[in-house]
């Protein structure tokens, strides 16, 4: 990133976080609430929080209000990523994006296979993009997989995908 880069991206990103989950709820939901104590321990702010069901139509919903609430300029979600049946989440968010980056999705499972889980990477279909000039992460639901997506790549870039995002409004 270029020192311009670096000077004109916001040092504090307003977020929404949004864990998937049929199982999880406010008290057991530990990816959910890491997610939001590493962007809080960044200096980035939670604007809204919640627990949706694995289900498309609950999960759109959670991904439209966070895309119709000015306040929000990232929305995090954890959790349905996987190729099981139930694993909706990336169908939901591809079918929103105005543009992905790949370049999440396939770092992600890079970092994965060489630090955490091998072969079984492949496995995971996590992805990032944009949408109505907000940025969308898709991570996997473990608490691994949440810290890893966000110490290596959320937290170093998400200013600077938030200003490449402004940079033209």
């Amino acid at each position: 990133m270029s020192v311009e880069h670096k000077q004109e991206a916001p040092s504090s990103v307003r977020c929404k976080v949004i864990t998937v989950s049929d199982t999880r709820d406010e008290t057991t939901d530990r990816s959910g609430q890491l997610m939001q104590q590493l962007l809080k321990e960044n200096h980035h702010e939670i604007i809204d929080y919640e627990i949706v069901k694995d289900e498309r139509g609950a999960i759109e919903i959670a991904i439209r209000s966070g895309l119709a609430d000015e306040s929000i300029d990232a929305i995090l979600l954890n959790g349905g990523t996987g190729i099981a049946k139930r694993d909706v989440t990336i169908e939901v968010v591809h079918a929103l994006l105005d543009k992905e980056m790949q370049g999440f999705g396939e770092l992600f499972r890079l970092l994965s296979y060489q630090e955490d889980i091998g072969t079984a990477a492949i496995l995971s279909r996590a992805t990032a993009g944009v949408a109505h000039n907000k940025a969308i992460f898709a991570t996997p639901g473990s608490s691994g997989a949440v810290t890893l997506a966000m110490k290596r790549l959320i937290l170093p870039e998400i200013g600077h995908v938030i200003r490449e995002i402004r940079k033209d409004l």
